[in-house]
């Protein structure tokens, strides 16, 4: 497998862990009924909860553009050493910008700037994939 393939994993599994952190952080706002039921009636999330909602939200937008350059890339073996550090970027990217909207990091612009390292780096996989 591509180094690159395994990077998509490892964001899948952060991705995964972002899920987890949603449903600890939710779970004391509305309780296990309300999260087990259809939420149809679930009250908006506040504070940590409300960041990590919107941080999972980010994160599957991010792997639904992410994931496929990366596998229009294999499917065409198109993998280069440029394609490969894009997407050690997006990777770290994606692991930072996770804390840094959850925890609400007060450093103007931080999570914007992260999230566009990510961003620019999936473009760029996608013009390699042309």
């Amino acid at each position: 497998m591509s180094s690159e393939l395994s990077i998509l994993a490892l964001y899948g599994l952060l991705v995964v862990l972002t899920v987890l952190l949603n449903v600890l952080t939710a779970l004391p706002q509305v309780g296990l009924m309300t999260l087990g039921g259809p939420r149809d009636d679930m009250p908006p999330l506040t504070g940590l909860a409300g960041r990590v909602a919107r941080t999972l939200d980010n994160s599957v937008v991010a792997m639904a553009l992410f994931a496929p350059a990366v596998l229009i890339l294999s499917a065409k073996g198109a993998f280069t050493a440029g394609t490969l550090f894009a997407a050690q970027i997006f990777l770290i990217a994606r692991i930072a910008f996770v804390p840094i909207y959850a925890f609400a990091i007060p450093v103007p612009f931080l999570r914007t700037l992260v999230w566009l390292a990510g961003f620019l780096a999936t473009v760029y996989l996608y013009l390699m994939a042309l």
